[in-house]
């Protein structure tokens, strides 16, 4: 599938998609502000081009979590992925492995973390929330690493979750079964509707052994007010106590909280507002990246996450001190609009734009990238 950027596949994804999903992809909470603030953040900034270099080869291979990544960026944990394409989620971890880049399975994943752990040479991460019964997160950590884990990427910027007014229009968070208005525009996106009905009833493959519900909907649900709003770092603790692997800290804006997480022991953080799913009006998280950074203070490792769309994005992330970025609507969409010819086409056209920029910026390694960051970026004056 070609690739010619990652706004045509949301384009391509959302002929695709029926309502209910286009709209839990793309959609943010409250006025949707952090949403758009994410994006412009990126615009804030420009990349001066550089001459005369040998750039004939490009090195992307990164360092990040103890690993050696293929480029500097992971597939961040995404809700519903299976609800994309049947199976999306073991395309989108097959078409990770091949570009050798982590993808973090969320605790809302169709397939289960015991499937996705069967991708060769798969680098995944799980994706957890401490939910109220304790003994459903330590079955949780139990089973990431029976599928042999190494890390776990913990959510703690969902205690509630707020109004997002595009789910609230189209049922999302009060439908327990498909609704008349969700059938119809189910019939009206064949092509997708289809591709489900050949993969069988859809549900939570993480949470089926957990008895929340007959349907995915119930399952979202029950699942969603199992997580706890009395979270505290007290529970930080307990959980690095519990988990002996890599401990990932999602959710992270504000420098005194990086230096908690690190201080309890995380192995890094991931500068995250939820994609503007979460607090509205919230800070974009590239204007936040800086003064975490200078928090964690070279401890542990920091990835951005929330409004990367292409290679640019990417390297100016990493000039502002970022070890790596996650991308989570770029691979949904890649999904949504080929499956894994899609997600394929994406990771490798992103990888190809950051070398493109790294190239006529006149930098050859990620490394160079990290050191000579502040001297190639420029804030934009008009």
């Amino acid at each position: 599938m070609e690739f010619s950027g990652i706004d045509d596949m949301r384009r391509l994804a959302n002929r695709r998609l029926p309502r209910l999903f286009r709209d839990y992809v793309d959609g943010g909470s409250f006025q949707e502000k952090t949403l758009e603030a994410n994006r412009a953040a990126f615009g804030r900034w420009t990349i001066t081009p550089r001459c005369l270099s040998d750039v004939s080869r490009v090195d992307l291979e990164t360092g990040c979590l103890g690993e050696r990544w293929g480029a500097p960026f992971m597939l961040a944990p995404l809700g519903f992925g299976g609800m994309m394409w049947p199976g999306g989620e073991s395309f989108a971890a097959s078409a990770a492995a091949r570009i050798g880049v982590p993808m973090g399975v969320s605790t809302f994943s169709i397939t289960s973390m015991e499937e996705l752990s069967r991708t060769n040479d798969a680098k995944l991460y799980s994706q957890i929330y401490v939910f109220r019964d304790r003994g459903l997160t330590q079955d949780m950590l139990a089973r990431a690493r029976a599928c042999g884990f190494r890390t776990i990427i913990l959510t703690v910027d969902t205690p509630i979750t707020p109004l997002r007014r595009r789910d609230a229009r189209n049922g999302f968070r009060r439908l327990t079964r498909p609704s008349p208005a969700l059938l119809a525009s189910m019939a009206l996106h064949p092509r997708w509707s289809l591709g489900m009905a050949r993969g069988g009833k859809p549900r939570i493959g993480n949470l089926e052994p957990y008895d929340m519900g007959a349907t995915l909907l119930e399952q979202a649900g029950n699942a969603a007010g199992q997580i706890d709003p009395t979270l505290t770092w007290r529970d930080l603790d307990w959980l690095r106590a519990e988990w002996a692997g890599k401990l990932v800290v999602k959710g992270v804006m504000e420098s005194d909280d990086a230096r908690a997480c690190m201080s309890a022991g995380a192995d890094g953080v991931v500068v995250s507002n939820h994609g503007g799913r979460q607090m509205d009006p919230a800070p974009a998280t590239l204007d936040v990246l800086q003064d975490v950074v200078a928090a964690v203070a070279g401890r542990g490792d920091v990835i951005l996450d929330s409004g990367v769309r292409c290679g640019g994005d990417v390297v100016t992330a990493l000039a502002l001190g970022a070890t790596a970025v996650a991308i989570g609507r770029p691979w949904a969409w890649g999904l949504a609009a080929g499956g894994h010819a899609g997600v394929m086409a994406t990771l490798e056209g992103l990888a190809k734009e950051i070398r493109d920029v790294m190239a006529l910026a006149g930098l050859t390694s990620i490394a160079a990238l990290r050191d000579r960051g502040a001297a190639i970026l420029r804030a934009r004056t008009n």
